[in-house]
């Protein structure tokens, strides 16, 4: 109800608002942020309106945010009866999990003017049906309906997909992406054009890697010279086509003669294959049965007859695609038509009831959606399953960089929550790692190249990687501890190999930043944030992904918050929430500092000799506990005042390595002598 009556008094404020954004070019188009930015606002704008305008405007706008607020008050306190619709009926929607499907078309074709006159974009309402005993597939089905709902009411050929916290800050990049998508020889392959994700909100030094610049800056920006970006979720417009799971059109490949082939006669034999070919007695066929092909073209050659001598092969037909699509004959036309646009003759009650049935509960069964059609079941990081089903088709993505960043939205600065964001990720590509869609084995008979093949096979393995990370932690407390150390002598060819190894790695990270222009900082804050998820949100998303996948067994991991009062710009940050995933990097935090303190001591005890040997142990130590730093200083808060629950964590994991540390006693002299028991007195 409070998303409905929102969106009701948004379409009222869009009436004045869109005018004014195109009257006077505004960026960013978000309200919110164009009016509490603290720029030159005066700056290119030449109408000698625009500061009564402007004035004007933001009055509406606070009133716009009053009325909002009292709506947001009003939805704290529910009514025993539920929710009343101006018109006295119930709200059909009092039941968040047993409720109709409900569409209201706010502006559109049917009277949505601004106040010039002119027409605004389309602003629909859409709350799919929702009945206890079915599965609604969280984000994946939503985007599915709305998927639905765009065919049959407008049939674009376009669509974009924004998450709820982002807001358009560049309104040309649209057009930007339009340019891949409308390019005459590329346009036809490309699934989607994916922007790189840009926050507001983040502290100045980014101490836990919200901005993931080398992931959108480095990683997304290579993938663009190979088969295309992976889909990140949000930020991305496609190709309406390429969700419907159909192939793109197969380039014809130009067979360039050369010395060899004309001396051998290599062309005339490629002529044959392309006059076989020409003459459709051959095909191409896909060897992999679980990548089905949908060929938009023969389809459509088909309905229009050419491929059906009577009634029969056309209605076997259209069986074959409501199989598909589900049960609707409206949607199914919509697919079929390449460039968009509703059947004129189609009144806007039949598209709305139509509309209505294509977000109902059992519209998916039996049908290809969330197998081969929209995005993709199975995995709570849909997006890279979807992204990486349209690669296997053979279709290819483009990454666009505008200056001026295209979408902008927020990101949870806190410790806790942002660990709790990593974990899902992580335990999404666990499940697509232990699932068929997994880039290991699946879709080797379609057209995903070998370094896109890799490159995805990179993104659903690396939470395995927490594993050894775990264990590299751990092994500096253990030498300190122990007295022994793992690293070769640097005499060896181990070493030698072991310090080639890390220049090499060095030396392609430093061409990695001169080439993207990352800088130092941001490439360190994402090395210690790789440590920091890795040896915690990582190592439970395995852990949670192996229980879900082979056991059954769902564990949710629940963040509990506690009161703070801070105040003043990001509270939020030094905000304390306790939760299971900061277990592992306190553990590994506790056993380096009793490691170094230990092998100090020992050092100390043992004389000048020791302590050679020891600075290489303490180096180690010293690595790790620097790239856990950022997790130690969000764990102090904004005025080093550790909770009590991390103390007495703290303090119960150093007293239980302290009680396994039985060989060491670095404040005592240790005395060595004859073994008194083999030789006796007489030694």
């Amino acid at each position: 109800m409070l998303t409905f009556e929102s969106l009701s008094e948004t379409s009222e404020f869009a009436r004045k608002w869109v005018p004014f954004c195109k009257k006077f070019n505004i960026e960013p188009r978000a309200p919110e942020w164009y009016f509490t930015k603290k720029i030159d606002y005066l700056k290119d704008k030449v109408q000698p309106t625009f500061v009564k305008e402007r004035r004007a405007m933001k009055r509406e706008y606070e009133e716009f945010k009053v009325r909002i607020n009292a709506l947001v008050a009003k939805a704290q306190k529910v009514p025993e009866e539920g929710w009343v619709m101006q018109d006295g009926t119930p709200w059909p929607g009092n039941n968040t999990r047993d409720h109709p499907g409900m569409i209201q078309v706010f502006l559109g074709h049917s009277g949505g003017m601004d106040t010039e006159g002119n027409e605004l974009p389309r602003l629909v309402y859409v709350s799919r049906e929702k009945r206890p005993g079915f599965q609604h597939h969280k984000k994946a089905g939503a985007m599915n309906s709305l998927v639905r709902v765009s065919a049959v009411l407008t049939n674009g050929s376009y669509l974009l997909n924004l998450d709820c916290d982002h807001y358009i800050n560049n309104s040309r990049a649209l057009r930007e992406a339009m340019c891949f998508m409308m390019d005459p020889n590329l346009g036809k392959s490309v699934c989607y054009v994916q922007f790189p994700q840009r926050f507001d909100g983040i502290d100045r030094n980014d101490r836990y890697a919200n901005h993931n610049t080398v992931f959108f800056d480095i990683n997304l920006k290579g993938l663009d010279g190979i088969q295309g970006p992976v889909y990140v979720g949000t930020g991305c417009c496609f190709n309406r086509t390429a969700l419907y799971g159909y192939d793109p059109p197969i380039k014809k490949k130009i067979h360039v003669p050369n010395c060899f082939t004309m001396c051998c006669g290599g062309t005339r034999k490629n002529k044959k294959v392309d006059k076989k070919n020409a003459d459709g007695t051959k095909t191409l066929k896909q060897t992999d049965n679980t990548i089905p092909i949908f060929n938009l073209e023969d389809i459509e050659e088909g309905v229009e007859g050419a491929g059906f001598d009577d009634e029969k092969s056309l209605l076997m037909s259209q069986k074959n695609l409501e199989k598909r699509f589900g049960q609707s004959s409206v949607f199914v036309a919509s697919t079929l038509m390449e460039n968009g646009g509703v059947h004129q003759s189609a009144s806007p009650a039949e598209l709305l009831k139509e509309a209505i049935h294509v977000i109902s509960c059992g519209y998916e069964d039996k049908t290809d959606w969330g197998r081969e059609i929209g995005w993709i079941y199975g995995s709570v990081t849909e997006d890279i399953l979807t992204g990486f089903k349209m690669h296997s088709r053979g279709w290819r993505s483009i990454y666009c960089m505008p200056p001026r960043p295209a979408f902008k939205g927020s990101a949870p600065i806190n410790l806790s929550d942002r660990l709790n964001q990593v974990l899902r990720w992580a335990l999404g590509s666990v499940e697509i790692l232990l699932s068929r869609h997994c880039p290991i084995w699946y879709g080797y008979g379609g057209r995903l190249k070998w370094l896109e093949r890799l490159a995805y096979i990179n993104t659903t393995v690396y939470p395995i990687t927490s594993i050894p990370l775990v264990v590299y932690c751990t092994l500096p407390a253990i030498c300190l501890l122990t007295g022994k150390f793992i690293i070769p002598q640097i005499s060896t060819f181990a070493s030698l190999f072991f310090i080639a190894l890390f220049l090499s790695i060095f030396a392609t990270g430093i061409l990695e930043m001169r080439w993207s222009g990352v800088g130092i900082d941001e490439w360190w804050r994402n090395e210690q944030f790789w440590v920091i998820g890795g040896v915690s949100a990582h190592l439970f998303a395995v852990v949670q992904g192996l229980l879900k996948v082979l056991a059954g067994i769902d564990t949710n991991f629940t963040v509990t918050s506690k009161a703070s009062d801070e105040d003043g710009d990001f509270a939020e940050l030094y905000l304390f929430k306790w939760t299971a995933l900061l277990i592992p990097p306190t553990t590994l935090l506790v056993i380096n500092i009793v490691g170094v303190v230990a092998g100090i001591s020992q050092a100390i005890s043992s004389g000048y000799a020791a302590w050679g040997p020891l600075f290489g142990k303490l180096f180690f130590a010293f690595w790790v506990i620097v790239h856990l730093y950022p997790f130690l200083k969000g764990l102090m808060g904004r005025q080093n005042r550790t909770p009590t629950i991390v103390v007495v964590w703290s303090v119960l994991l150093a007293s239980i390595f302290s009680l396994l540390w039985v060989r060491i006693d670095p404040f005592t002299t240790q005395i060595k002598g004859p073994d008194l028991q083999q030789c006796g007195i007489n030694c």
